[in-house]
C-alpha cells in the first residue's frame, strides 16, 4: 500500500523574526512525511488562501503579545470567517505554535487561541505529545519541551536579541510538532480512505 503524503499548511505571523524561525522549524519537521506550504498571513494571497483551503492541515503560528495571538494574526483569523460559513476547514487537521520573550508570557492564552479557531472551523487539534523538559534539577534547558507547554509548541526568544538568538531546544520542539502534525494527518487521511474503501 502507497503510503500517503498530506499536505500540511503553515499560516503564521512573525513580528520581529523569532516566530518566522520557528515556522521554519515546523516546516522542517513536517516535511519528512508531508508537502509543506508555509505562508506568512500579514501578506497573504488568494492564491495562498486557496492552498489553505485544499490542505489536508493547518499549522497556526503567531508570537504572543499581550496575552493573545498578535494584531495581524488576529485580522486574518477574522477572515477565515468565510471559510467558517462555508465548513470549508471543517475536519482538517490543525495545530499550532507561539513565541514571547519571557519564559511564560501568557503563550497558553494565544495556544487556545488557536485551538478556539480550529474548533470554530470543525477541525481536529493535534497537541505536542511530548511530556514537560527542564523541570527536575537533573534536567536541562535544552530539553525538548522546555517551557513545559502541551497543547503546542513554545518558544521563549530574547526580546533585546535577534532572530538568531531563538533557543535550539525550542526549534528542536517545532520541528517535532511538525513531524507530529504530518504523520497524525496521513493516519486520519488513510483511515478515512480505508472507511470510504
Amino acid at each position: 500500500m502507497t503510503a500517503i503524503r498530506p499536505t500540511v499548511a503553515i499560516a503564521y505571523h512573525s513580528g520581529y523574526g523569532h516566530t518566522a524561525v520557528i515556522a521554519e522549524a515546523v516546516a522542517r519537521g513536517a516535511a519528512a512525511g508531508a508537502e509543506v506550504v508555509s505562508i506568512a498571513v500579514d501578506t497573504i494571497t488568494d492564491e495562498q488562501w486557496a492552498q489553505l483551503d485544499a490542505a489536508d492541515a493547518i499549522v497556526f503560528g503567531s508570537p504572543t503579545y499581550m496575552g493573545t495571538a498578535s494584531g495581524a494574526f488576529h485580522v486574518f483569523a477574522e477572515a477565515t470567517s468565510k471559510r467558517w460559513f462555508t465548513d470549508a476547514w471543517k475536519d482538517k487537521v490543525a495545530a499550532g505554535f507561539t513565541n514571547s520573550a519571557s519564559k511564560s508570557g501568557d503563550k497558553a492564552s494565544t495556544l487556545g487561541y488557536f485551538q478556539t479557531l480550529a474548533a470554530q472551523h470543525g477541525m481536529n487539534w493535534v497537541n505536542l505529545g511530548l511530556k514537560p523538559g527542564w523541570n527536575a534539577t537533573t534536567a536541562s534547558e535544552n530539553d525538548l519541551n522546555r517551557l513545559g507547554f502541551f497543547n503546542g509548541a513554545a518558544a521563549s526568544s530574547p526580546s533585546d536579541a535577534g532572530a538568531e538568538a531563538v533557543h535550539k531546544a525550542d526549534i528542536a520542539t517545532a520541528e517535532h510538532l511538525g513531524e507530529r502534525v504530518a504523520r497524525h494527518t496521513a493516519i486520519v487521511l488513510a483511515g478515512r480512505a480505508a472507511l470510504a474503501g
